[in-house]
């Protein structure tokens, strides 16, 4: 469980970084793909998230 605990703050924080990056770009392409990498980071965020808690759910 602190195995996926740990990847689940890794994509959340790359997830804000892609958002940062594509805030900061000035290339409309640019900006584009890191915004498309920053909503499919936090999908899959999202995704871990539910995995645990259903886990969690199974456990107790």
């Amino acid at each position: 469980m602190k195995d996926m605990q740990a990847q689940l703050e890794k994509l959340r924080r790359d997830a804000a970084e892609c958002a940062l990056i594509r805030d900061l770009a000035s290339d409309a392409k640019k900006r584009e793909l890191f915004s498309r990498l920053a909503d499919h980071l936090s999908v899959l965020a999202a995704e871990v998230e539910r995995a645990i808690a259903e886990g969690v759910k199974s456990k107790g």
